[in-house]
Formats: C-alpha cells, structure tokens, sequence
C-alpha cells in the first residue's frame, strides 16, 4: 500500500503541472502572454487587441487590426513560495522542520503575428507557454519524499484565422499545438533503511522525465457594439495530453519506461468587455471559468486508475484601466481576483490558494508604428493548511504562494 500511494502522489504532482492551459495562477495556470496584459491583470484581453498578443486570448479579435502586426515579448515570474510550520510524523515519532523557501525565477517569451488579408480575414501565429513552474526542496529536507523537485517547462504554438461577419460581428478559431516537459524527483534520506526494508530495494524513490505533444482548438467572436464599445467571448479546447519517458519509481518496482499517462485538460471559456469612455479613458473586464473538476483522475493508457484527484472549477474576475496621457504614454492598471483550483486535496509541492493580483504598466510610444510596453503584477497568495501521507509518514504544514511578475514588450505594426 506503502509504494502505490506514493507513486501514485509523484505521478499526481507531475500530471497537475502539465495539465494546465493559459503567470502563476490557482492550478498554475500561467496568465504570462504580454506585458501588456501582464498590466491591467489580463482585464479585457480577449478584446482589447491593442496589439498581436490578443490573438492568444481570442482569434477573433484579430479583425480589429487593418495592418500587420507582431509583437515579441519576455516576462519573467519572481515566486516566493514558502513551506512553514511543518510537522513531519514517522513510525520513529513527530518533529517540527525548519521553514523552506521553494520558489524560483522562470522566464516566458511570446511572440505573434497576426496578417489581415483584406478588410474581412485575418490569419495570425504565435508561438508562447501555457505553464511553466518549479519549486525545489533543499536534498537535506526530512520529507523529500512530498517535496523534492518539480520542474515544468512548455510551448504552445497557435495558428489562428478571424473572419468579419458584418460591421458588428466577427468570428475565429484555430489549432493550438501544446508541449510539455516535466522532471520530478522524490527521496527520502532519513528514512531510505524504512523503504529499503519494506521494498527490497534501495536508492532514489522516484526519477521521471516525461514529455508529450497534444492538439487541442479554440473558438472565439467579437461584437462590437460602436467605436466605443465592444465585447468577446472565447472558448479554448483542452484535449487530453500524453505524456511519455523515463520513469523511474523504486517503490513501484524500479524502471516503468513503458507506462503512458493520460491526463485530461481543462477547458476554458473567457468573457471581456472594453467601453472607451472618452478620449483618454477605458474601462475593461473579464471573467474567466476554468473546468479544473475535468482532472478527476490520474490513468495510465492500459486503463488503470493510479489516483483520484478532487479538485474544483475556477474562476478569475478581473478589472481594469486604461489612460492615454498623450500621444507617446500610455498608463494603465488592473486587479484580479483568481479562486483556487485545490479543495480538500493539498500538497507542499504544488501549493494553491485563492489569489489577488495587483496590476500596473505603461506604453511608449517609439514612433507611429512602434510601441515599447511594460507590465508589473504583484500576486498575493493565502496560507493554506496542507496534508498530506502515505502509510508509514505523514507531513501537516502551512504553505504560502506569492510572486512578482514584470514584463517587457515591443509591438510594430507595418
């Protein structure tokens, strides 16, 4: 019982990481596509379009560009993750561990394009992540065998069109090609005599390297009440990612190279508004659903159920503004309020809360055609109490996710 169910925890942790579609976010969800949404808190993405990078929140914005245009950009996600008051209990006795700081730097490049064929189609690429994390434990920690390392990158190429219906409504739609990469460790020093006798064999409890490509869609429209006055809803397809590699599991009898994990995606729906209500100011929002409840059980290809996984849909409501001060700046803000994914299921490895975003940036205008933008967010999380065992250990600890994430970008149009 002892080696299923941490095998199957490791396995869990790496499918949570790799399940995720959109910076740090309930579920890790990254929201990191531009600097400019990065902002105002990604409110009124999905229709905005004051550059290429709307075509990741909504292909059919695209119509509202009559130029080409691309833009390219990095942002980068500072987290301040933390692993305190931890209790660790084995079949030797209870002690208190030291406080662990698990967070790290990642960096999200993006880049779009997006090419009006004529005053009704537009086609548009962008290549950028979805998700990206990693926390790692100190090798020294006691209870390596929750913690340990996680380490997840990914790519998401879009190719989208957008088609003008009539003066007031526009659809699109296209493919999204997602990437993901994950390597997980687990280890358990101070007990390593424990597993060694309950398993027969000894070393490492667990060394994965998974990858896996998916293709998933999404849809989307814009209607456009006036100049002024504008609205879009998107709809983004997740389809269910298998992941293959080296995967290693001492407790599970060593080598499972040849095991596939099937791990459902969340689909995604996005609603955003934009109303200019002079000629320097605008108000924008939106409201994000997240089907996070889809990952309701991790499954291996051949059809076995190695865990069930309770977490609950999400939400993210955000708002924001926007001030034109002149013809070279532009100021804007936002605040975002994003529900957790996690409900009675926790963990020290993949911490989750509900969580407040700070927003604010500015544009510079280089000259007509090109634009210098910045965005700095400041994300609070909560502390949450976190459980988590298997039949010889338990760890109860208080975890805390917060991050700083500021971004850079440069849009031209032609």
């Amino acid at each position: 019982m002892y080696k299923k169910r941490l095998f199957t925890k490791t396995l869990m942790a790496t499918a949570v990481m790799l399940a995720s579609q959109q910076s740090l976010a309930a579920g890790f969800q990254l929201n990191s596509q531009s600097a400019t949404g990065l902002g105002r808190a990604f409110a009124g993405d999905a229709v905005i379009a004051d550059n290429a990078s709307v075509m990741s929140r909504n292909a059919a914005a695209m119509t509202l560009f009559n130029a080409p245009a691309m833009s390219l950009g990095l942002n980068v996600i500072d987290t301040d993750i933390e692993v305190k008051n931890a209790r660790y209990s084995t079949p030797y006795g209870s002690s208190s561990l030291d406080d662990a700081q698990i967070g790290d730097r990642s960096y999200v490049p993006n880049l779009y394009y997006v090419h009006p064929v004529n005053n009704k189609l537009a086609l548009g690429a962008g290549i950028y992540s979805n998700f990206g994390t990693k926390t790692e434990f100190s090798s020294s920690y006691a209870a390596n065998e929750f913690g340990g390392l996680t380490d997840v990158k990914s790519l998401n190429l879009a190719l989208n069109a957008a088609y003008r219906l009539n003066n007031q409504w526009s659809v699109g739609g296209g493919l999204d090609i997602i990437y993901g990469q994950g390597k997980l460790q687990r280890s358990n020093q101070t007990l390593e005599g424990l597993v060694q006798q309950q398993t027969g064999v000894a070393g490492p409890l667990l060394d994965v390297d998974v990858d896996g490509t998916a293709v998933g869609f999404n849809l989307g429209t814009v209607y456009e009440l006036n100049d002024a006055n504008r609205f879009g809803l998107s709809y983004h397809y997740s389809p269910e990612l298998k992941a293959e590699g080296d995967i290693y599991a001492q407790t599970a009898g060593g080598n499972l190279n040849g095991q596939s994990l099937l791990m459902p995606l969340p689909d995604m729906v996005e609603f955003s508004g934009f109303h200019q209500l002079n000629s320097q100011f605008a108000v924008h929002y939106s409201v994000q659903w997240i089907e996070w409840s889809s990952f309701d059980a991790l499954k291996t290809n051949k059809g076995v159920t190695l865990n069930d996984y309770q977490w609950q849909d999400g939400w993210h409501y955000a708002i924001g503004g926007t001030y034109t001060v002149n013809s070279d700046w532009t100021l804007r803000a936002g605040y975002m309020y994003d529900t957790s994914a996690q409900d009675k299921k926790t963990s020290i490895s993949v911490p989750d809360s509900d969580r407040q975003w700070f927003s604010g940036g500015f544009s510079y205008n280089l000259n007509s055609k090109s634009t210098l933008d910045v965005g700095l967010t400041y994300l609070m999380g909560e502390d949450i109490a976190a459980t988590e065992q298997t039949t010889a250990t338990s760890i109860n600890a208080t975890t805390r996710a917060d991050a700083l994430l500021y971004g850079v970008q440069y849009s031209r149009s032609f």
